[in-house]
């Protein structure tokens, strides 16, 4: 079976910067990851007071969660992204640390940036829930 996952943005609907308002997988196996969190193998926070180094860190370990099910960016079909911030420009910067990332292809498809006021871990700034359509 060849994978099928199409994205598409109606014309009656807003421009994005680089998403898509609908993703569409045909058929097949879907992982769900657990929120990816700016954290190392030993558990320990990454980046206090660091957005970029944060986001880096979430790359890391969502490439890693990614490899261990057998895919890539290119196989995401939904990302939801927290950022603990209200500042626009602050949830911008996190938007496109993520894009221009070795996981920049996960963002094409339907995403959603959240501005939150707080997270699972102390200090934490940035968490990463994704959901894979696994290739065949």
């Amino acid at each position: 079976m060849t994978e099928k996952i199409t994205r598409i943005n109606p014309e009656q609907l807003h421009q994005t910067p680089g998403y898509h308002h609908i993703t569409v997988v045909e058929s097949g196996r879907t992982a769900h990851l657990a929120g990816q969190c700016p954290l190392d193998r030993n558990g320990d926070l990454v980046g206090s007071g660091s957005f970029e180094e944060q986001v880096d860190q979430v790359v890391a370990n969502a490439l890693t969660a990614l490899e261990a099910v057998g895919a890539r960016p290119h196989h995401v079909v939904r990302s939801v992204i927290y950022v603990r911030s209200d500042e626009r420009d602050v949830l911008g910067a996190a938007w496109s640390r993520l894009t221009d990332s070795a996981l920049g292809a996960a963002f094409t498809t339907a995403s959603t940036l959240l501005g939150v006021t707080q997270l699972g871990f102390a200090g934490q700034l940035v968490e990463l829930d994704l959901t894979v359509a696994l290739p065949d």
